[in-house]
């Protein structure tokens, strides 16, 4: 993705490249059934917090590899029932900015505000 269309993207605070809009309970459901198949990462993101903007531009610099993972994107402002669903289904607490991976139908890690980074996710990716 090209610097100026990465810039425009974060600007408009829509999803990158390569990820998926998260905008109902049946993509939930979806998401975390894809998750037995491959690792999932939510983004949850409020499109009028300067520090979930910085998130979002840090998580771009990493160029997914949509065979090996699928990354979700939650627009928090639109669907915030999905973002408490989020909390409910998958028993985290809350978080705006927040970055959740699910691996065979369960949160096994999560990070939130400042220490979101794609070096975060690639790590959490190693790890688990």
């Amino acid at each position: 993705m090209s610097f100026l269309k990465n810039l425009l993207n974060s600007k408009k605070g829509g999803a990158s490249e390569g990820w998926q809009t998260l905008d109902s309970e049946a993509g939930l459901q979806a998401a975390i059934a894809q998750s037995s198949e491959k690792p999932v990462f939510l983004f949850k993101h409020s499109t009028t917090c300067g520090i979930s903007l910085g998130a979002k531009t840090r998580l771009e610099e990493w160029e997914i590899d949509p065979e090996q993972v699928s990354f979700y994107y939650l627009d928090l402002l639109s669907y915030r029932p999905i973002s408490n669903k989020i909390a409910e289904v998958l028993n985290v607490v809350h978080q705006s900015p927040q970055v959740i991976l699910l691996k065979d139908g369960k949160a096994i890690w999560s990070t939130t505000h400042h220490a979101i980074s794609a070096e975060a996710v690639k790590s959490a990716l190693t790890k688990y």
